[in-house]
């Protein structure tokens, strides 16, 4: 992939426009958690300040009975709306490098530093997405082969034994359904970003050739999840982002299941490749990445009706 690089003003940095946008596009298709954050919806971009707030809408009281009596006023419910704010923040990188390293180069270096750097930036934004799902309140904690210990004041308190299992995804996905009234992201369906290891304690499950028997037959031949008790998973191989060892003898690998509107990316400059004027009559080059974003979650409490994510941890 070439570049055209164009200054962005008389003294200012090179940028190049083209790549700037592909580049992107490959973060998006590269990343696993961009898929999952869409942008907050208008309010966001330059010269709208470093902070972006989101309203909410709380449920109404569900009320014991609703039937009516004649000749008394029909009661009144309170209808409530909070806010939460997402305060962007600066990120980026760059490497530097010099005009006889390039020239003595048997490769065109400077696209290679590129190429690197755009994977650099995918990882960076997937670790601060996940950070955001991450800091829920809603903490499951494997503490045995069928034992789920639940913490919600978004710290855990007890260490995982064991790790994740079919078992436990049972019982997430009704706490998530019954409990907590989490929406589906998509469909019927919530989905799971899950450590390279969460995923292997439950492909070693007995229960998954059983519940894949008759749907996907291949599934433990190739490795793939697709959907458990309504939920998707997506592996995350980065342990930068999702831990494979956790809890007692680092046995857990982390997970965090979701539903709608469980996360949002607010952004005021799409990360993109930029590089500097070479300086040092051209001797000395240079070429980075740089953003102005954050991921927020959109009800960062544990309450029935708001709370959208549960994370699979130990402490």
């Amino acid at each position: 992939m070439s570049q055209t690089w164009t200054f962005d003003a008389p003294t200012g940095t090179y940028k190049d426009n083209k790549l700037s946008a592909r580049v992107f596009a490959a973060a998006v298709t590269d990343s696993k958690v961009l898929q999952f954050t869409p942008d907050v919806e208008g309010g966001m971009g330059k010269g709208v300040g470093e902070s972006v707030t989101m309203t909410r809408v709380a449920n109404l009281t569900h009320p014991t009975s609703a039937q009516l009596v004649e000749n008394v006023k029909i009661p009144e419910d309170t209808f409530s709306i909070s806010t939460t704010k997402i305060t962007v923040a600066e990120f980026g990188r760059k490497v530097a490098w010099t005009s006889l390293s390039s020239d003595l180069s048997h490769f065109d270096l400077p696209q290679a530093i590129v190429d690197k750097l755009r994977d650099q930036m995918t990882l960076v934004m997937d670790t601060v997405g996940i950070t955001a799902f991450t800091g829920c309140k809603v903490k499951a904690i494997p503490t045995g082969e069928s034992a789920l210990t639940w913490d919600t004041d978004g710290t855990a308190s007890t260490a995982a034994t064991v790790n994740l299992n079919y078992y436990h995804l049972e019982q997430i996905r009704d706490y998530m359904y019954s409990t907590l009234w989490v929406p589906p992201f998509e469909g019927d369906e919530y989905f799971c970003l899950a450590s390279t290891k969460a995923l292997r304690g439950i492909k070693q499950d007995p229960k998954f050739e059983v519940w894949n028997r008759y749907t996907n037959m291949d599934a433990k031949a190739t490795g793939e999840v697709g959907k458990i008790e309504g939920i998707r998973f997506v592996e995350v191989g980065n342990t930068n982002t999702l831990s494979g060892s956790k809890g007692t003898g680092s046995v857990l690998g982390e997970a965090v299941v979701f539903g709608k509107d469980a996360v949002r990316m607010a952004s005021v400059v799409t990360p993109e490749i930029r590089r500097e004027q070479p300086a040092d009559l051209g001797r000395s080059h240079a070429a980075g990445w740089y953003g102005v974003f954050q991921f927020g979650e959109v009800f960062p409490t544990a309450n029935q009706g708001e709370s959208r994510v549960v994370h699979v941890t130990s402490s």
